[in-house]
């Protein structure tokens, strides 16, 4: 039986998020050859964890599991207030096709990366190729923050970090910094 929504079912397990240093983040992922009852349960888990992480995003690297796998959910959650709303997407041997020459440094954190965030460059819009659950080809272009997502992600089945792009270290922050910058921004666009 194929997901045809991706919700969390009577099998999705919450699953440990591997944060940096654990070897499963620098391993490069490999791709979903079929869809299989197993990769199924992955996809609820992983979204079942993701939704109890308060992420936007996660990738199966962070949950120890070697497929070419990602969700994208992008919604308001504590950790993204101005954070739109997508609907979580099964993403399967994602790939790139294109992207905008322009780029823009935003805020990125991480679910395997806790109490940091960095402001990071990537292709402000992306067109993309990759199977959905029921393994249907899907073609889309995203843009803004949900392209960074879908970035952010990718990397993760690189075996690269968020930490990996940021260009300096002063682009890097605390939580509780990022917090204070966040809402400083906030009072200030108040009129």
């Amino acid at each position: 039986m194929l997901l045809t929504t991706l919700t969390c079912n009577e099998s999705s397990q919450i699953l440990p998020i591997a944060c940096v240093g654990s070897e499963h983040l620098r391993q490069i992922a490999q791709p979903v050859e079929k869809i299989t009852p197993q990769i199924e349960k992955l996809i609820g888990s992983m979204i079942a964890t993701l939704e109890s992480a308060h992420g936007v995003g996660i990738a199966a690297p962070q949950l120890c599991h070697g497929d070419r796998i990602f969700i994208v959910a992008s919604r308001s959650t504590p950790r993204y207030p101005q954070a739109p709303l997508m609907t979580p997407t099964a993403m399967i041997n994602p790939e790139i096709i294109a992207t905008s020459d322009e780029t823009a440094k935003d805020w990125e954190g991480c679910l395997s990366v806790p109490g940091r965030r960095g402001l990071v460059p990537r292709h402000r819009w992306i067109e993309v190729e990759y199977l959905d659950a029921a393994g249907q080809v899907q073609r889309k272009i995203f843009q803004d923050f949900i392209a960074r997502i879908f970035q952010h992600e990718l990397d993760h089945l690189d075996g690269i970090v968020f930490l990996d792009r940021i260009e300096s270290s002063e682009d890097l922050y605390t939580e509780e910094e990022y917090q204070e910058i966040i809402q400083n921004d906030q009072n200030s666009n108040r009129p």
